[in-house]
């Protein structure tokens, strides 16, 4: 099923891309065909054709429209907060009521597919410019900033890949929004600590 978009965007393009977003979390890219993706728009499978050019070209629409989702609540950010300081919010806005997006990138990270590590890598991207800011703000020189936006999206995205893991081991929803909090402010005390321990006393420990 379709999920609901806004009116303003109840186009053929628009439902196309919202069912192969679905059919991709669900199945995965490779085991979903184009003519499936228009049968579960209510579309002919010519228009994926006319629309996107390509299976291809419609999985970077999907691509393109989930990286605007995550870098719209980025940028809805108070810039005083700081993004690990607000990875709770963050989360529960882009993946704690979708789980559609979040199976999505799950299939997306766990594929061996060039698509993937483009995805992954536009990713870093936004976390190597987090790292900076941070690095601007704290005034830390000991950061290795090659690997600590690596370790930045390790945090971010270990819990939604293993989600079906980890969720059985816990007491409450791993994506409710004080569940998040929680990981928010444990993920803000690790990194603070870690990369910028000199800030707060810590001397080694």
């Amino acid at each position: 099923m379709v999920r609901a978009v806004a009116k303003s965007d109840l186009t053929g393009r628009a439902r196309l891309r919202e069912a192969a977003l679905e059919l991709f979390a669900e199945h995965g890219f490779e085991a979903t065909s184009t003519r499936a993706v228009a049968a579960a728009a209510g579309l002919s499978p010519a228009l994926v054709t006319r629309h996107f050019g390509s299976k291809q070209g419609l999985r970077a629409a999907v691509d393109e429209y989930v990286l605007d989702r995550i870098g719209e609540q980025l940028r809805a950010l108070d810039p005083e907060k700081g993004v690990m300081a607000s990875l709770g919010e963050i989360s529960a806005r882009v993946f704690g009521s979708d789980p559609v997006l979040r199976g999505y990138l799950r299939q997306v990270l766990l594929e061996d597919s060039e698509a993937s590590a483009a995805l992954f890598g536009r990713l870093l991207s936004g976390a190597r410019a987090e790292v900076e800011r941070l690095s601007g703000v704290y005034g830390e020189q000991g950061t290795d900033e090659e690997w600590a936006p690596f370790q930045m999206l390790c945090l971010m995205l270990g819990p939604l890949l293993l989600e079906r893991v980890m969720q059985p081991n816990l007491d409450e929803p791993m994506f409710a929004p004080q569940a998040l909090a929680r990981r928010s402010a444990a993920n803000q005390q690790l990194l603070l600590r870690g990369y910028y321990g000199h800030l707060e006393g810590a001397d080694g420990g």
